[in-house]
């Protein structure tokens, strides 16, 4: 279920945009202040509205109308997100929709408009699998029969708090196939917030053990899994970890007698492992980074941010190659970064950057940009060209 665009209207800094044709692995570059965050967190948004409800979604970042673009009005102006992603039905891979409108009313959030829908043809009518507005609405439970006749679809008419989504009651039920399918989707979303000083240390052995977290927190729960349960991805693992960390020739998850969890790594210069406390920033966020993207149940949509933090510049080529690498497994990737390195090891069309002007954000395609695209087509690389100022609006100082 790839996304393949995303519309934005009065999200923060995205007053009005809409990001087309989005690759497997997608790499945003821009300055700091540009957006690159707020793109990321307009899955964060959503999955979050998804796990509460809308108004706790608002309230976590400063509510409606700090949420709602500068310069809007929280009296008339709405806040628009619309996802397209492919998605298979009766057989055949099509092109669904699903639109939320949210705006604010005597002071509370509502959602004004929620739908999924696919078009069932170039000229047909969108066939609606799910309509709802200000807590009332239908789904189809006859999707199968996107064939028919509007008058011979099966309704089922239900009504939701007016600032909960639709998707969140009705995705639990499996007789609402794309509702149900769409909540999967956003419930196994991955946005990373990797805190080096999460992963480290003497973890309790109960909990999440099969994904790692968003914080990185249950590394060793998650290595350890591996090694029992999937010892043949432990071992690419290892062998990956040897080749870029010169040193580590081992990582075990081991035990305690007090019932904890750890890691230790074994240097090949000593005969005794270190614990994870003692090693380098670096080292435990390439193996964090190797157990992530080695998971064998991808995740449908990870998000990175600045993966080159504490890791050494000859890396990023490799780590590139390994977010390409799981998007092609089928979870599609986006990343946003600084580093040049990394950019060097992209294609065209993986790459886009964000412009803030007059407090709104645009989007720019490098393989839409003529010059850029010349230039790569001759030999050169993105991260060179970047910080030799062609990404225009983008200072890569």
């Amino acid at each position: 279920m790839r996304i393949e665009s995303i519309r934005l209207k009065n999200f923060k800094a995205f007053r009005d945009v809409h990001l087309k044709d989005i690759p497997p692995f997608l790499v945003v570059v821009g300055a700091n202040g540009s957006g690159k965050s707020t793109l990321f967190d307009v899955f964060g948004f959503l999955h979050d509205c998804l796990k509460g409800n809308v108004r706790q979604a608002l309230d976590k970042r400063g509510r409606f109308s700090e949420v709602l673009s500068r310069g809007c009005n929280p009296a008339k102006d709405t806040i628009v997100v619309e996802l397209q992603y492919r998605m298979e039905i009766t057989g055949k891979e099509r092109l669904v929709t699903y639109s939320l409108e949210i705006g604010e009313r005597k002071g509370a959030p509502v959602v004004l408009k929620e739908l999924l829908r696919y078009k069932r043809g170039r000229y047909g009518s969108p066939y609606h699998f799910l309509s709802f507005s200000n807590g009332e609405g239908y789904a189809i439970t006859n999707e199968e029969d996107f064939n028919k006749s509007d008058e011979e679809l099966d309704r089922e008419t239900q009504n939701v708090a007016p600032d909960t989504l639709a998707i969140k009651g009705l995705g639990q039920f499996e007789r609402f196939k794309a509702a149900n399918a769409f909540r999967k989707l956003i419930e196994n979303w991955h946005v990373s917030d990797f805190h080096i000083s999460a992963a480290r240390g003497r973890k309790d052995a109960a909990g999440e053990t099969e994904h790692l977290s968003e914080s990185g927190d249950n590394l060793p729960l998650v290595a350890r899994y591996l090694h029992e349960q999937a010892p043949e991805v432990f071992q690419r693992i290892l062998a990956t970890m040897a080749r870029r960390v010169p040193g580590v020739e081992s990582v075990e998850p081991r035990l305690m007698d007090d019932g904890y969890l750890t890691l230790r790594f074994q240097d090949g210069s000593f005969k005794t492992p270190f614990l994870d406390r003692y090693v380098s920033d670096g080292t435990i966020k390439m193996f964090a980074y190797l157990v992530l993207l080695h998971d064998p149940r991808p995740h449908p949509l990870l998000c990175v941010e600045e993966p080159e933090n504490q890791l050494y510049p000859r890396l990023m080529s490799e780590l590139a190659e390994e977010f390409r690498h799981y998007s092609t497994r089928g979870g599609q990737v986006f990343v946003t970064t600084h580093s040049p390195d990394f950019l060097n090891a992209l294609e065209l069309h993986e790459v886009c950057w964000l412009v803030k002007q007059q407090g709104c954000t645009q989007i720019h395609r490098a393989r839409d940009n003529a010059q850029i695209a010349a230039y790569v087509a001759e030999g050169d690389q993105l991260g060179y060209l970047w910080k030799q100022g062609f990404f225009n609006g983008v200072d890569p100082q």
